[in-house]
């Protein structure tokens, strides 16, 4: 694990943009997975003037690593649509270029990444409660690939859902689905970016160990080649 501390938002932001620039400029494909949370919001603000209509940017192919589906409507889920809108639709990235996981095609995903050459980067932020992509404390195992998390998986999930889609219950899912653990860990490098204060004791549970399910980004320190870019705010906890 490298750990580096940035002063601020803004410094830890110019430096995630500027690691996802030097993997875009490989002369091969490049295949990342990006987060649509909070924390990147900064990042893509830096990226998509940078990346919009440079043709040098096309070997760069992008990957959702969890959604959330609107029940009865069509098209894309929160992830999507939230990536859409902060990145892809401000950068004008090509459809070509986006490999979208969904409700249909899950259990197919990690087939495709793995004929596609596999991650070569997953940039992602933690939550307060330690979960990372769509593994929320007692929704997966550390073993699981990619999978569908029903709503039943924890007694307040329908309220997290919920919240998701905007309160509005008559988009409420039954599910959601996120790339399990076991296919995170099979990505050649991991970045994750933590920020804020309310961050700092996760930061420090997940840096000190021990790996344990009840804190899931606790198995990241188990990855050969983890990054994690931090705010001074977020790593003020740690040793």
């Amino acid at each position: 694990m490298k750990l580096v501390v940035a002063n601020d938002y803004q410094e830890m932001s110019e430096l995630a943009a500027s690691l996802l620039l030097s993997y875009m400029l490989r002369p091969q494909r490049v295949n990342l997975a990006i987060t649509a949370g909070s924390t990147p919001k900064r990042m893509y603000e830096l990226l998509a003037p940078r990346v919009k209509g440079h043709a040098e940017f096309a070997n760069a192919h992008y990957y959702n690593f969890d959604e959330i589906p609107y029940a009865g409507r069509s098209g894309y889920g929160v992830t999507m649509e939230n990536l859409h809108r902060m990145f892809f639709g401000p950068a004008a990235i090509p459809e070509r270029q986006l490999h979208v996981l969904n409700s249909d095609n899950y259990l197919q995903h990690d087939r495709r990444i793995a004929e596609d050459g596999g991650l070569d980067a997953i940039v992602m932020g933690v939550g307060a409660d330690g979960h990372f992509c769509g593994n929320l404390p007692g929704t997966t195992a550390f073993e699981d690939r990619t999978c569908r998390v029903p709503v039943s998986a924890r007694p307040d999930m329908a309220d997290i859902l919920l919240k998701e889609v905007g309160g509005r219950t008559e988009w409420l899912p039954d599910h959601y689905v996120t790339l399990g653990p076991a296919s995170v860990m099979a990505a050649k490098k991991l970045v994750l970016l933590v920020n804020g204060s309310h961050k700092a004791d996760i930061l420090r549970r997940i840096v000190s160990g021990p790996v344990e399910s009840g804190v899931p980004a606790s198995i990241l320190m188990l990855h050969p080649d983890l990054l994690i870019i931090a705010d001074r705010e977020a790593a003020a906890l740690l040793p």
